[in-house]
């Protein structure tokens, strides 16, 4: 590769997302869907986008539909109108057919979930994000919450980003449902736990990340499950040659839990 080819490749890569995805509410909330806009007119336009959201465990990994289907209204009583949101983006068959070859190996099957539209961890954000709904998007599951294996995925899937994709881990920064508070009270863990995971992304260092339920202060306590942090390990693997160019975009809590959300490359 020529030293001009290899600088446009650079310079046409998409990064690659961490975000916190919040809950249906984030809509009415008077500051995060600007910030969530505002990061994206900031970002490239994507070819399409890859969603790894918190809310789909499935083994063996799992692709989701590759035409539009309707939305996944996974939660529960909420009041009727967070059930009448629609985004209907186009399908990626590409993108699915590719994600296959770049997923699929011996011993580790690839499988294809046809009816399997968006859930509220990948809708919920794209809304405020790509309100027009004119990106194809593609959802694959969760196979696994190792953080070992989940860097894997990523780093597999770390070519589609110099073909113009978008790779967004959906999940939340902070995630213990006993901690939320209407009031937004915010407890020394969930403090604790955001100022740690900052720090541990600013120095680069993946060991302690990798551990975080053993080495983060309260790890065990800010993710009871740990579902919601397991995204960013894909995200990690998927910038993991400019670990250095990692930055947090939006940061603070929302009621109570913390909203960190960050952008590699």
């Amino acid at each position: 590769m020529s030293a001009a080819t290899e600088e446009r490749a650079v310079r046409e890569r998409m990064p690659a997302l961490y975000l916190s995805h919040g809950a249906p509410p984030l809509a009415d909330d008077p500051v995060w869907p600007g910030q969530l806009a505002a990061w994206s007119a900031d970002l490239p336009r994507p070819k399409a986008i890859l969603m790894v959201s918190a809310h789909w465990e499935e083994a063996p990994l799992a692709v989701g539909a590759v035409q539009t289907v309707p939305l996944v209204y996974d939660f529960w009583g909420f009041p009727e109108h967070y059930y009448q949101v629609r985004y209907a983006a186009p399908g990626a068959p590409e993108l699915a057919e590719s994600v296959h070859k770049l997923l699929r190996s011996p011993g580790r099957p690839v499988q294809d979930v046809p009816d399997r539209g968006l859930d509220h961890g990948a809708y919920v954000p794209l809304v405020e994000m790509f309100p027009a709904a004119d990106i194809p998007v593609l959802q694959i599951s969760l196979p696994t919450l190792d953080p070992v294996e989940l860097m894997d995925i990523g780093r597999r899937l770390a070519p589609l980003r110099d073909e113009g994709v978008l790779i967004v881990g959906s999940g939340f920064f902070t995630h213990n449902l006993r901690a939320l508070s209407q009031e937004g009270r915010i407890t020394s863990v969930m403090a604790e736990f955001d100022d740690w995971g900052r720090r541990a992304l600013d120095s680069q260092d993946l060991d302690a990340l990798l551990d975080f339920e053993n080495k983060a202060p309260g790890g065990r306590l800010a993710h009871p499950r740990t579902e919601h942090f397991a995204p960013l390990f894909v995200t990690l693997g998927a910038g993991h040659e400019e670990l250095s160019a990692q930055r947090t975009v939006i940061d603070g809590f929302w009621l109570g839990m913390a909203k960190r959300s960050l952008q590699i490359g």
